[in-house]
């Protein structure tokens, strides 16, 4: 979305059975390829806490992408009272006890990258905190992080600076207007369609339409001959044209980036 007139630069429907933060990849992929074909450069990505993954932040900074997404409200970071010892890895307990890591794993439930630590059975044994530490089974102590904390605290003090709550600022009133026009006049509130080939026609044909309004109101602003004038009615037409060409070689009108 562009900030300074709210011009749709990306839409794209996905399956409903897939969560926000599955396609934010492939997003980003197509975005930053379609902005350097144009001479723009893409620095910040800055979305909502749907978004969020550690995954994802990780994949942004490979990119050279800042992210300015906020974590989900689960995130901890890691135990209460723990103490997290970055260079050796391994966390304090408040009984000053070393819990070290062990190994990393894939969680079967949340299909997500983890990092295991665990502490040795002699350590906790005589512990006087045990009991509610522990619990009555447990024999150890063990604690299941996410391997991508280091993503995850870098990614929560750019939503916490200066820079992230302008950033969010610029998301509420850039996206959320867009959205709420596209739902509430543009016919996206329901998509009544079947197949994903055709709910990306819909959308695309509604992005479409909500820019050429855009783009009219700006030519209204801009226009001060008639050469200007004719110079949009020659593009409006064009752009007519070019749809209904497309539309006339390909009995399923596709948009591809």
């Amino acid at each position: 979305m562009d900030t300074a007139h709210h011009v749709i630069t990306d839409i794209r429907a996905y399956h409903a059975d897939g969560k926000d933060n599955q396609q934010l990849q492939d997003i980003v992929q197509r975005l930053q390829r379609r902005l350097w074909q144009q001479g723009l450069m893409f620095e910040n990505c800055v979305a909502d806490t749907g978004y969020s993954s550690g995954e994802n932040y990780a994949f942004l900074e490979e990119r050279g992408l800042k992210s300015f997404i906020p974590p989900h409200g689960t995130y901890k970071g890691g135990p209460t009272d723990f103490i997290y010892n970055e260079t050796a890895d391994h966390y304090v307990c408040p009984q000053g006890k070393v819990i070290p890591f062990t190994k990393e794993f894939l969680d079967y439930r949340t299909k997500t990258k983890k990092k295991e630590y665990r502490a040795r059975k002699h350590v906790c044994i005589d512990c006087p905190m045990r009991s509610g530490c522990l619990g009555k089974s447990a024999q150890e102590k063990k604690l299941s992080v996410t391997y991508y904390r280091a993503e995850y605290e870098r990614n929560i003090a750019r939503v916490q600076s200066k820079e992230g709550r302008y950033m969010k600022g610029k998301r509420q009133s850039t996206v959320e207007p867009v959205f709420g026009t596209l739902t509430q006049f543009m016919g996206l509130r329901k998509i009544n369609t079947i197949g994903i080939g055709q709910a990306n026609k819909v959308m695309h044909l509604s992005a479409i339409a909500y820019n050429i309004k855009k783009y009219l109101k700006f030519i209204e602003k801009r226009s001060k001959s008639g050469a200007g004038q004719l110079a949009f009615s020659d593009l409006l037409k064009s752009v007519v044209q070019n749809l209904f060409s497309v539309s006339s070689r390909h009995r399923k009108l596709t948009f591809q980036y």
